[in-house]
């Protein structure tokens, strides 16, 4: 028997879910993981054509009446095509039947939602008064991160490294906007001045070492999301208080799973954020530890934002339909 299914375009999600919203919904979907109220299914991540990597993540919130994946990944090439190099796509599905129930845009959703990850990290585990914000990287992704982690805290300035220089001009526009000093830094600059720092590169390499990360400093760890990638010294994770939205996926995928490799952690030193949410869990131990959060990306994630969008496009009769 023919059932409906809802589309939720690319246009109408940046138009329905703000930035607020995907920090909202994101740390609900947290404080649920920790809860055990919900679930994230295991990753699927492949090396494709072309240098690219392309993969599904789902995930069950059953109290939350959700069900589904998000098929995405990333396409080193695309820039030169005039799109992004992240592409992806949310399905969700009826909980009680399975039958498909929406299609939803990705790309926007999941620059909101990953940078949504990185800002509540740091609501929940940087210091009150951290002033200096640090980006390690340039790429579409960084924009989003700038945006977000600084609503979650009173920044006065903005330091910023990339490979590429020149592209450090679009995180300088974005800063100006938000009335923020921005300075272009070298990397050990970067760790030695920063009260939070966010890494958003697709890196295989240690590029923020131990030894340069000032005391009391939050880091945000969010381009380390397969096997074999890296942003930061391992042994920078056996020195910080270690944080993820999944632990178990952090040390396989994750950053930590090079400092678990090297037996400089356990993988019980990796503590849920979810629990900090919630309370259970005191968080950062005193103003001059350091704090890692490991942002590898979980479904649930990719669900609560896309869930909304389809909320708020059906309330506005605004979604597509099409009978499958």
């Amino acid at each position: 028997m023919a059932h409906e299914v809802a589309f939720v375009s690319e246009e109408l999600c940046r138009k329905l879910v703000t930035e607020a919203d995907a920090f909202a919904a994101v740390e609900a979907t947290f404080a649920a993981m920790a809860a055990e109220q919900a679930r994230n299914f295991p990753v699927v991540r492949e090396a494709v054509a072309h240098g690219a990597l392309y993969g599904f993540k789902g995930g069950m919130d059953e109290p939350g009446g959700l069900l589904g994946v998000k098929a995405g990944g990333y396409f080193p090439g695309n820039a030169a095509k005039g799109l992004i190099n992240h592409q992806s796509v949310v399905a969700l599905f009826e909980p009680e039947t399975g039958r498909l129930a929406a299609i939803v845009g990705g790309n926007y959703l999941t620059g909101v939602r990953t940078a949504a990850a990185a800002a509540v990290s740091v609501r929940h585990l940087a210091r009150e008064d951290a002033k200096v914000l640090g980006i390690l990287g340039a790429g579409h992704q960084s924009l989003f991160q700038l945006r977000a982690v600084a609503a979650a805290r009173g920044f006065e300035r903005v330091i910023a490294w990339n490979r590429d220089e020149a592209k450090l001009k679009r995180l300088a526009d974005a800063a100006a906007a938000l009335g923020l000093p921005f300075e272009a830094v070298e990397r050990a600059r970067l760790g030695a001045e920063a009260d939070v720092i966010v890494t958003i590169v697709s890196a295989h390499e240690a590029l923020i070492m131990a030894e340069e990360v000032k005391p009391g400093a939050h880091l945000a760890c969010m381009g380390t999301d397969t096997v074999g990638k890296q942003e930061v010294d391992p042994a920078l994770l056996a020195r910080a208080e270690v944080f993820a939205e999944e632990p178990s996926q952090s040390v396989t995928i994750g950053e930590a799973q090079h400092a678990l490799r090297l037996g400089l952690i356990a993988a019980e030193a990796v503590t849920p954020v979810g629990a900090v949410i919630n309370g259970a869990h005191p968080g950062r131990s005193g103003p001059e530890a350091v704090t890692l959060f490991d942002g590898s990306g979980v479904g649930l994630q990719d669900l609560a934002v896309a869930s909304l969008a389809l909320k708020r496009a059906k309330e506005a009769g605004l979604a597509g339909a099409a009978s499958l």
